[in-house]
């Protein structure tokens, strides 16, 4: 006896089923998968996941690595530490550790040592310490906190083989949190405003941060490489100086990881000849005490064909910088809205409007326009 199938109708009703599973397995997943926290901001290397407030385990970090030297060579095997260990770690002692080793010259000798073995007149020469007498103070801490060794008497130095890799991981940790010290010092500015804007009983007059920034504008045209800028008042409050320059080069400094326009934007220190020095100022303003002092600011480069642009807040960068546009123009604007807690007024247009005048005086051959709505 002859069955007939129906083979069409089995491969819907098998093409059915997978599909089911398909969508309970994506469910299944779905509902297992941490979800990224809305209110943080996601990059390529860092995730802020959602935890149950019934998680008692904090995680691990977990590390490994190698290093070849000089003379050298260290491998370490995967190692765990507990996040709940770490964050119990008596407070005054680590306070002590890393006061210890954030002594420059002594970070220096770690770090050169590190490399391979130094006598103590090779460790004078190379960090330019002039004298032994300075090196052996410092040489004296490390022995005896036990981060040097010493062949012999009188022979080499070297790193002890037990904390190479903890002083490795400390300065790759450190490396990630190198622009913060740029963003403690422009906290700084914030609660020392005076010293850059001068005493005044009325306030702090914001009109000094515009002339600051076209100071930048006005220092471009004087090297020749910009004969018009454009001053524009928006109707918020925020106030765009732009002009056609060369643009503030955009290239990534060497082992910073950040552009050079992050670095005029946020190095207090980076080009502090071109100040504008405020009446009754302490300190000259440049574009950095500018992006420190404001509640928000962005600014926008024009070269090598395309259109860049990062936005700050109280000086931090929110982004890294973008590339958001092509032009065949050249230039740089920044468009800055000052911080209310400091600057009580606001830009008044008619005292924008009588230093146009001034300048142009001052700098015939420089178009200065000025807009306001």
């Amino acid at each position: 006896m002859t069955v007939s199938r129906d083979f069409g109708a089995e491969l819907d009703t098998l093409k059915k089923q997978l599909n089911d599973l398909e969508q309970l397995v994506s469910q299944i997943v779905s509902d297992n998968t941490p979800k990224v926290s809305r209110n943080q901001t996601v990059d390529k290397s860092t995730v802020l996941l959602e935890t149950n407030s019934d998680d008692l385990e904090l995680g691990s970090v977990f590390y490994s690595g190698q290093y070849r030297g000089e003379k050298q060579r260290y491998r370490w095997e995967p190692q765990e530490r507990h996040v709940s260990q770490l964050l119990d770690l008596d407070g005054e002692k680590v306070a002590k550790v890393l006061a210890a080793l954030g002594h420059k010259q002594r970070l220096d000798i770690l770090r050169s040592v590190l490399k391979g073995p130094l006598s103590g007149s090779e460790i004078v020469e190379r960090l330019n310490m002039g004298t032994t007498g300075q090196l052996y103070h410092h040489i004296k801490a490390l022995l005896g906190a036990d981060l040097l060794v010493q062949e012999e008497r009188g022979g080499m130095y070297s790193l002890a083989p037990h904390r190479a890799l903890p002083l490795l991981l400390l300065l790759a940790a450190t490396s990630d949190l190198l622009d913060t010290s740029d963003y403690f010092e422009l906290a700084e500015t914030r609660n020392n405003a005076s010293a850059y804007l001068g005493n005044s009983q009325d306030g702090y007059d914001p009109h000094h941060l515009l002339w600051a920034v076209l100071e930048n504008s006005i220092i471009e045209h004087r090297a020749g490489f910009c004969n018009e800028v454009g001053i524009f008042l928006q109707g918020d409050g925020s106030i765009t100086i732009s002009d056609n320059g060369r643009g503030i080069p955009v290239k990534v400094l060497p082992n910073t990881g950040k552009s050079n326009v992050q670095a005029v934007l946020t190095e207090l220190n980076h080009f502090t000849n071109e100040s504008f020095v405020a009446p009754g100022g302490e300190k000259g303003i440049n574009i950095a005490v500018v992006n420190a002092l404001c509640q928000k600011l962005s600014v926008e480069v024009r070269r090598e064909g395309k259109v860049f642009r990062q936005d700050y807040k109280h000086g931090i960068p929110q982004s890294g910088l973008l590339t958001v546009g092509v032009t065949k123009e050249t230039g740089t604007s920044v468009t800055f809205l000052p911080d209310q807690e400091i600057f009580k007024s606001a830009f008044d247009k008619n005292i924008v409007a009588k230093r146009i005048p001034e300048l142009t005086a001052t700098f015939p051959d420089l178009t200065l326009h000025f807009h306001y709505e």
